[in-house]
């Protein structure tokens, strides 16, 4: 099964300058919680932005044509379709970004985890394609208020493929 994670904003903000538009502590512990234990598939410049490199606990496969030998926790595949071949035995894989990744998986994908924030961007320089509804049931959702440890109030939302 093939599933997105993002967290996205009002206006389908995704990013800024190569990184998230905030920290929402809920959302960091999600998506560690969904993640661990998985494959996440993810371009170039998400890894890149990684403070740590790649992400512990996870089989990290970074879809690049130009990177070649890097971080030995990571595999390279040179398409999407690649990274996902290489997955073949598995039964959950995230795709975790970035906007060219996702644009590409949006298709492919069975499973969407948002985490929608409501807040708009303005400012923001990635987004996140339109996802097109009528191709998706939305199987929970969860709202939450801002507090101390999270700006903005937040919904996790989880949706199937039709």
């Amino acid at each position: 099964m093939l599933s997105i994670i993002v967290a996205i904003s009002e206006n389908y903000a995704i990013g800024k300058n190569n990184d998230l538009l905030c920290r929402i502590s809920a959302d960091l512990k999600r998506f560690k919680a969904l993640t661990t234990g998985h494959t996440v598939i993810m371009g170039r410049n998400t890894y890149l932005s990684l403070p740590n490199g790649a992400l512990p606990n996870r089989r990290n496969i970074v879809v690049s044509r130009t990177m070649h030998d890097a971080d030995d926790r990571i595999e390279i595949a040179s398409s999407l379709e690649e990274a996902i071949q290489m997955c073949n035995d598995e039964d959950e894989v995230f795709v975790i970004g970035g906007a060219q990744i996702y644009k590409r998986a949006i298709g492919m994908a069975d499973r969407l985890y948002i985490t929608w924030i409501h807040h708009a961007f303005d400012d923001a320089d990635v987004f996140f394609p339109e996802i097109e509804m009528e191709e998706w049931t939305e199987v929970s959702r969860e709202r939450h208020a801002a507090d101390e440890r999270n700006e903005y109030d937040y919904s996790f939302v989880e949706y199937r493929r039709k």
